[in-house]
């Protein structure tokens, strides 16, 4: 059953998003006939929020100073090997839109890149979520005659994934079989990632089968997906029960198996035998990582061990971890849940007394956004001051800026940080996009979010099952119970693998239905 039929009237995404949006404007290269706007920037209506574009003199400017900074003091014209040198160093250094401003000069004088030079620019691209950009790099060096190779397909691979351009994705392993190219373990890794935490549990499996006929046998990161594919489907046991497999294919448990348990006995409140993995996993020699710590923090704090939690994030600090903004927000979210803002300005001051500046600004803009810390709550101040402090304005930062402004119901703000993170450069991608449906959901527009939804599908993105699962959660919270079935049975026919929380929902949508009759 298609979602279009969950109302009588497929909403308009422009009308029916006013004010927020007041025009739906595609920034992608119109490469490919199927995707003539996979994706749009978004303006707001209100002039004083208006984003300008970023102007390309900056980029020009830059790419000048840096060639004139490198020429010949004997006047001689510029080599292609120095242009091809200039633009790999720009792409190293993130400076994208300078390497192609330098690209549109050096082509002018009738120079072209070399392998090198296109394989660095097509994965800086890929890498900062420009898709489309990369794709047409690429077609551009087949043209040139150079011939890329498995590598550079698996980082376009990523980043279409990454943005759930799935069927631009399929085109890209199309394209590698057309070449002769083989698929190595990293492209079969790169798939396996996206299903898994997609939910596409019948696509994982159907990879993993065909990796094991390419003689790519299952390794720690494979065993590590299967296991958070167990947890996800509510087998957490059955989950458990593959490390007595990984031990006796005698592989050894490395941190991502050590995490992939500690997460799965996190999500389901066995909180003590988290505890019990996570202290083997140091006594066996491996360090836990960032995201070890952000899984036991978040599941402590779920099931209400605020002292534990807090006890685990001073334990991070002590071993030199540097705190991820991720952990900020869940802090910050639980303990202002719970009035406890005292405690979140002397943790703060914590951090700034063991001169972890760039952290405790991070932790200072998200007790912002949450309105109890700082004196504004503006997209722009925030985004502001951290670029004041130095901090790198990565797509991931984005998103959690964003899903601060959407826990909180504040779809201005977080359309804003949408339209921020355009102005930098960066795609919006899915799990943005989930944000924006999450920030309507939680402000209970469970209309705006459903033509948000329409968007990404409309763009040529595949939704996955935080999308699905969101969706619902808006209409369970406009209490629109008999459209939540839908969405579920829309979710299974795409080929998603409801979660927990998906399942939960359609039970509580079906009480309510099976009550009222």
């Amino acid at each position: 059953m298609d979602i279009q039929h969950l109302v009588l009237v497929k909403p308009h995404s422009i009308s029916v998003l006013k004010p927020y949006f007041s025009s739906f404007v595609p920034f992608y290269h119109n490469f490919h006939d199927k995707y003539p706007k996979p994706l749009s920037r978004i303006s707001s209506q209100n002039p004083r929020n208006k984003v300008e574009s970023i102007s390309d003199s900056v980029s020009v400017n830059y790419s000048s100073s840096k060639i004139s900074g490198h020429s010949m003091s004997d006047g001689k014209e510029i080599s292609c090997d120095f242009y091809n040198e200039t633009i790999c160093e720009l792409c190293e250094d993130g400076e994208i839109d300078a390497a192609l401003a330098l690209l549109s000069q050096m082509e002018a004088l009738g120079f072209y890149l070399n392998s090198i030079s296109y394989a660095r620019l097509i994965t800086a691209l890929g890498n900062a979520g420009r898709t489309l950009e990369a794709d047409a790099i690429l077609q551009e060096m087949l043209i040139s005659g150079c011939r890329p190779k498995i590598r550079l397909y698996n980082a376009l691979l990523t980043s279409c994934l990454r943005k759930g351009l799935l069927e631009l994705a399929d085109k890209v392993l199309i394209a590698i079989d057309d070449l002769g190219l083989e698929r190595n373990r990293k492209t079969f890794e790169i798939l396996i990632d996206y299903y898994v935490n997609a939910g596409r549990l019948k696509d994982t499996w159907r990879v993993i089968g065909e990796m094991k006929r390419k003689g790519y046998y299952p390794d720690s990161f494979v065993y590590s997906k299967i296991i958070e594919l167990y947890r996800d489907n509510g087998m957490w046991k059955k989950a458990m029960e593959v490390i007595g497999e990984v031990q006796s294919m005698d592989v050894p448990l490395d941190w991502r198996i050590y995490n992939s348990v500690i997460d799965t006995f996190g999500k389901y409140g066995e909180l003590g035998e988290a505890l019990k993995v996570f202290n083997k996993m140091q006594d066996e020699g491996v360090k836990p990582d960032i995201r070890t710590w952000n899984s036991l923090i978040r599941w402590h704090f779920k099931f209400g061990d605020l002292a534990g939690a807090l006890n685990l994030f001073g334990m991070m600090q002590e071993q030199g971890m540097y705190p991820d903004p991720k952990i900020f927000m869940t802090i910050i979210a639980r303990l202002g849940e719970q009035g406890k803002w005292d405690v979140i300005r002397k943790m703060f001051e914590n951090m700034k007394g063991k001169g972890q500046q760039r952290s405790g600004i991070i932790y200072a803009v998200l007790a912002d956004i949450y309105g109890q810390y700082g004196k504004s709550q503006s997209a722009e101040d925030c985004i502001l001051a951290l670029k004041m402090e130095g901090v790198q304005l990565s797509p991931s930062m984005f998103c959690v800026l964003a899903n601060a402004y959407a826990q909180q119901g504040l779809c201005e703000q977080t359309v804003k940080v949408l339209q921020l993170m355009e102005a930098e450069g960066i795609e919006p991608n899915l799990i943005m996009l989930n944000v924006l449906i999450n920030a309507f959901a939680t402000a209970g527009r469970h209309m705006e979010a459903l033509s948000v939804f329409y968007h990404i599908r409309e763009s040529g993105i595949s939704p996955d099952v935080v999308t699905y699962s969101t969706l619902m959660k808006a209409f369970l919270w406009a209490k629109k119970f008999d459209q939540v079935p839908k969405i579920y049975s829309e979710m299974e026919s795409s080929g998603c693998s409801p979660d927990r929380k998906a399942r939960e929902m359609l039970q509580s949508a079906l009480i309510v239905l099976e009550r009222g009759h």
